[in-house]
């Protein structure tokens, strides 16, 4: 075979490698059905010679030639309806097969791209990879259509009549056979290798379109905002023109190849029923004989005609899967250590040692043996301009990326060799944007620590000053925030963010500029129930607004992925031209960029 051939059967390969490890997830299911639709094909191909038989028994006129038909008919009228029942029986067992087979991609491919890295999330639409998950499902509902009640079936027809029709005459068996391998051989090279490189071409758009969808839906109230209704459908106009023109080619290819299929049928016809006739007149076959050949034809070519659109479904599922296939292959880029254990926190102490890290990519490192050590119980501000290193500190403790050099600790322990699992459960987060699902207030809260009783649900809500605009909505605890908490003003959610922290009680906390985007009643009350939160644990406190440090017991200065001051808010105030004085005194004159 060509390098050319290898490149485009590679997918082939790839995902029946794929399709058979999932049948064998699934028991005997598979098996099962193969083995009934084959015993099913057997009845459809054994019904001709039946007839053909007949034909003999009434063309003789012989003594006992009507009880003779009466046997044959009652014969063909049985095979008939075995074939029906075992179809029946296999077509069963394919759908359970095949819903197993869904339900465990599904499953399993969701697991994968929730554990993939925040960089791959960052990188990826979130519509095209929803859009890759849900088309792998049903093209497996194809493919498992398609080879179990299809193409073996015809297959297994081929084989069969070939042998049966060679009991007649070897010549008829084998222009069957030859005609028909010729058939399927034009079919699958047209498919695999014309056909399929557009499919994939077609796929690649259709991800491409769903990814700008969700983009632009999702991002609704920002094109409200900019009346950037014209822009986007003029984005998405320009992006449904090249995809219907990379559909229109594979949609097309596959029309040509199904008229050089119906081509190939009409060859086959015109040899097989010339064969028939011509061993007819030299006295080598009967009537009844080329009537069995006519009608084992007429069956052949049931199978024929659709072996084509099945071979082109089939090389479509295999092109729908590739995603699917691709995305359940991926690895994460951070893995548990092969002796992970889980993170034992007694006091919470960190201590980042010596730590390197580079984004990648990026030739500049931004930490150069970066030492800090926080004691646990500590409570640490993080200051410094745009980019100085403050959120990327935040994401290595969380182990969202590894240090490039050096390690970080928790109470002498290497978060390389804990579990992801137990790290984050042991650091609870407040962002600035916070998420929320699209879910009840309850839900989320409660995602904090799951099987939260409603009691503790309202404790940690009042605790966060959310109970009073809780208590104020038509179903309280039960209300749908919208998709990612639109319903909420910004300081709503930011406090059942706050709320969802209380109730992880975890011992190191996380507050990434969780007040700087408020109104100032939002932030007092928010300032206040941090205040609540932070007792007790090691916390990490990231501002721009300044008055969210003052009450820190150390306050960390960035600058270019150095620690370049620090100490507390009185002794860095008190440092004659030190960084963080000259961002107090700015942020006290107004003149500061609030982020």
């Amino acid at each position: 075979m060509s390098t050319d051939s290898s490149v485009h059967a590679e997918p082939f390969r790839v995902a029946f490698r794929f399709i058979l490890s999932r049948w064998r997830r699934e028991g005997s299911a598979a098996p099962l059905s193969a083995g009934l639709m084959l015993a099913a094909v057997l009845c459809d191909v054994a019904t001709p010679l039946l007839a053909g038989r007949l034909t003999d028994a009434v063309a003789s006129g012989a003594p006992g030639a009507l009880a003779t038909t009466l046997w044959l008919l009652g014969g063909m009228v049985a095979l008939g309806a075995a074939m029906a029942v075992l179809r029946y029986g296999a077509i069963r067992a394919v759908i359970r097969l095949t819903l197993g087979n869904m339900t465990g991609l599904a499953q399993d491919t969701f697991a994968r791209v929730q554990r993939l890295s925040a960089d791959w999330h960052a990188e990826t639409f979130a519509g095209s990879t929803v859009r890759k998950i849900s088309r792998g499902m049903w093209a497996l509902d194809l493919l498992n259509d398609t080879v179990l009640i299809a193409l073996l079936p015809s297959l297994a027809v081929l084989v069969a009549a070939a042998a049966m029709l060679a009991t007649v005459s070897p010549w008829l068996g084998l222009v069957v056979l030859i005609g028909a391998l010729g058939h399927i051989t034009l079919t699958a090279l047209l498919s695999v290798l014309w056909v399929a490189p557009a499919s994939r071409l077609s796929n690649r758009w259709d991800s491409r379109l769903g990814g700008t969808l969700a983009d632009s839906i999702g991002a609704n109230a920002v094109v409200k905002s900019f009346a950037a209704e014209p822009r986007e459908d003029a984005l998405l106009g320009g992006l449904l023109a090249r995809w219907r023109q990379r559909t229109a080619r594979a949609w097309l290819r596959g029309t040509a190849a199904n008229a050089a299929q119906d081509v190939a049928l009409l060859v086959l016809r015109a040899g097989v029923v010339g064969a028939a006739l011509v061993l007819w007149n030299l006295g080598h076959a009967t009537a009844g004989d080329v009537v069995a050949a006519l009608t084992m034809y007429l069956v052949v070519q049931g199978y024929l005609r659709d072996i084509g659109y099945h071979i082109s479904n089939l090389q479509r599922s295999v092109n729908e899967l590739e995603d699917a296939v691709a995305l359940e292959a991926t690895r994460p880029a951070i893995a548990d250590a092969p002796d992970a254990v889980p993170l034992a926190v007694e006091k919470g102490a960190i201590h980042f040692d010596r730590v390197g890290f580079r984004y990648g990519g990026h030739v500049t490192p931004l930490y150069r043996d970066l030492d800090i050590r926080i004691r646990g119980g500590e409570r640490v501000g993080l200051v410094g301009h745009s980019g100085s290193g403050k959120s990327t500190l935040v994401k290595l403790l969380q182990r969202l990326h590894d240090p490039t050099e050096g390690r970080i600790t928790i109470d002498g322990q290497d978060i390389r060799h804990v579990t992801q699992n137990s790290l984050r459960q042991a650091i609870a987060l407040v962002a600035q944007e916070p998420v929320l699902f699209h879910r009840s207030i309850a839900e989320n809260i409660a995602y904090g620590r799951p099987g939260a009783t409603e009691a503790e649900i309202l404790r940690a809500a009042t605790l966060a000053h959310a109970d009073g605009f809780i208590a104020r909505l038509p179903r309280g605890l039960a209300t749908l925030v919208g998709e990612r908490g639109v319903k909420l003003s910004g300081g709503e959610r930011q406090r059942i963010a706050l709320a969802r922290a209380f109730l992880a009680d975890a011992p190191i906390l996380v507050l990434d500029e969780a007040t700087a985007s408020l109104d100032s009643e939002s932030e007092a009350l928010i300032q206040d129930a941090m205040e609540t939160l932070l007792e007790g644990r090691t916390a990490l406190v990231i501002a721009h607004r300044l008055s969210t440090v003052r009450a820190m017991d150390r306050i960390l200065v960035f600058d270019r992925g150095r620690v370049v001051e620090e100490g507390s808010h009185a002794a860095l105030l008190a440092r004659e031209g030190g960084i963080y004085a000259g961002l107090f005194r700015r942020q006290a004159e107004g003149l500061a960029e609030v982020a």
